[in-house]
């Protein structure tokens, strides 16, 4: 790929990537060193184009000192190039490989790192790529900052779908938990200093605390498996219990403010420069969160997560198994997901469908919107994976896959172009649609990979799933469907009742979730670790929201909304 840019003279390459192209060069017009970043691709994506838009304009506008604030945004091609002053700094990535980082020199960066997420912090900015290569340092004056806002986020917090690790936002190596889509966790600001965290670790270890050539190896280390402490490195105690605080798996046990961070780094930097080492203490003392930050964690849930982690442990060694929970607005969802972490440990997949009280006629409304979700999370994976998967599904469809395109249009993309199927009506029809959905299923439910269906508001399912759902759990092993309904809106003589009624019959495992509000001392607790005060002090507050039977939540928003109503 030749390059080139109006202006500019091209000179030196400094990273070649994939995605990216940078190189140093100089302006013509008066001289002046650059650093040009490109795209790698001749043709881009969009949301490849948005992401240079996006660095040029949170940098441009960000007035601290910390970051590299860009020259311009150059068309180039059918591309962006992003031209940034060159003041010789290199990044951190290649500086340790040239030099021997002392312990002291160490701090004096993580410090300065420091300051710099409080400044990006205090603009609401989530970096959401923190990692060797994306923080430079002057090889002379060894000031540091911090490069690439390509997926930085201007939201105080977002919601990561679950998505192929070939396509998550950030570098793998480095990711939160929360940004793997797999925690029921939302990315905030407090993501940063997990990465920051796994930054510090391999500069102190010499090696990253998770190593894998398995995506989903590592999404199952950062989000379940506890990392070495850096104390195993000879590392100071203190230091290495600062970077596991930083690594910690949920966001409320990190550090909840860079401050804090700071503040625990200058003791261990006095103490050095003082007594010539870094003694033991209590870190955190000084760590406050300066925003209003509701919990995410579970509360009062613990036998009903492990029920459903025991229901997919099952299916994970060859049952199929209906898990069903009744009481809308009362925590279903966020307990269904704690089952992620098993999934990504099992390679298994985990999808989900929503019937609508609107969409009553159309039949399979919440099927195919759960395996629409299944097609986007394959059409990610490596091309042979996916001529695996395209060999499988045609061996179990046959030459009647376009009956199936019809209603999951993704799937022609992983099967191509299929043959007309032929037409047939009425109840032929609906069997030979079952009969096809059936053997669709087994494609993805065995033990290399089990299957997790969520499908929430059964109550509105159409007759025609609550068939298929019958069918579904008649020989189909590897497989969990994870049912949900509002158990004030059915009877008795209710048809997904009776459905249920009737697989229970034929033997299939079926188990029920009973979801109560919480208990005056689980709401007690998460008042009480909102306002980081004592259960004593939180209990009059408790109190008062217990007295009002909606304002009892399962989860954070419900309790957030109520707190600012309160004022």
């Amino acid at each position: 790929m030749t390059l080139a840019l109006s202006g500019y003279k091209i000179g030196q390459a400094i990273y070649t990537g994939t995605r990216t192209l940078v190189y140093r060069g100089q302006r013509e017009s008066d001289n002046q060193p650059v650093v040009i970043k490109f795209s790698g691709n001749a043709y881009p994506t969009f949301s490849e184009l948005l992401q240079f838009r996006n660095q040029y304009t949170i940098a441009k506008n960000l007035n601290i000192p910390g970051i590299i604030h860009p020259l311009s945004l150059e068309v180039c091609g059918n591309s962006y190039a992003l031209v940034m002053a060159d003041d010789g700094a290199i990044s951190l990535q290649d500086y340790a490989k040239t030099h021997s980082l002392e312990l002291r020199e160490l701090l004096a960066i993580a410090l300065e790192l420091a300051d710099i997420l409080h400044d990006l912090h205090q603009n609401r900015i989530i970096h959401k790529d923190i990692k060797p290569a994306n923080i430079l340092i002057h090889p002379d004056t060894k000031k540091v900052k911090l490069i690439d806002f390509s997926i930085a986020s201007l939201l105080p917090k977002e919601t990561q779908e679950i998505k192929n690790p070939n396509v998550l936002e950030g570098t793998l190596a480095y990711l939160a938990p929360e940004q793997t889509g797999r925690m029921n966790r939302g990315i905030d600001y407090r993501s940063d200093f997990y990465a920051l965290g796994v930054t510090l670790f391999e500069l102190l270890a010499g090696q990253l605390p998770f190593e894998s050539d398995d995506a989903m190896e590592l999404i199952h280390s950062h989000i379940a498996k506890q990392p070495p402490s850096p104390a195993q490195f000879n590392i100071p105690e203190t230091i290495a219990n600062i970077v596991m605080k930083l690594m910690a798996k949920n966001a409320e046990n990190r550090y909840q403010s860079a401050l804090g961070f700071k503040y625990d780094l200058e003791m261990c930097l006095h103490q050095l420069s003082e007594i010539g080492k870094i003694e033991t203490f209590e870190i955190g003392t000084r760590d406050r969160c300066d925003r209003f930050m509701i919990p995410e964690k579970l509360y009062g849930r613990e036998t009903e997560v492990k029920t459903l982690l025991d229901a997919f442990d099952r299916a994970a060694n060859g049952s199929s198994e209906l898990l069903v929970a009744g009481f809308s607005g009362i925590g279903k969802t966020a307990a269904v997901s704690e089952v992620h972490k098993a999934i990504v440990r099992q390679r298994g997949y985990f999808i989900k469908g929503k019937f609508d009280q609107f969409q009553r006629n159309i039949p399979f409304s919440g099927f195919v919107q759960a395996f629409r979700d299944l097609m986007g999370q394959l059409s990610s994976e490596s091309d042979d994976r996916l001529q695996v998967w395209k060999t499988k599904i045609l061996e179990a469809v046959g030459d009647s896959g376009q009956v199936l395109i019809d209603v999951i249009p993704e799937l022609e993309q992983i099967i191509g172009i299929q043959p007309p199927a032929t037409e047939l009506s009425g109840t032929a029809a609906q069997n030979r649609f079952n009969l096809l959905m059936q053997k669709f299923v087994q494609v993805f439910t065995s033990i290399e990979h089990p299957l997790a269906i969520f499908l929430d508001d059964l109550q509105w399912a159409d007759s025609a799933s609550l068939k298929l759902l019958q069918l579904l759990m008649d020989e189909t092993g590897y497989l969990l469907i994870l049912g949900a309904y509002r158990d004030n809106e059915v009877s008795p003589a209710h048809p997904f009742i009776l459905t249920v009624d009737e697989i229970v019959k034929t033997g299939a495992t079926v188990n029920t979730i009973d979801l109560q509000a919480l208990s005056l001392a689980d709401l007690n607790h998460l008042v009480a670790d909102t306002l980081n005060c004592e259960l004593s002090i939180a209990q009059p507050l408790t109190e008062l929201v217990y007295q009002k039977p909606r304002a009892i939540p399962s989860l954070p928003p419900s309790f957030s909304k109520h707190c600012m109503k309160m004022g």
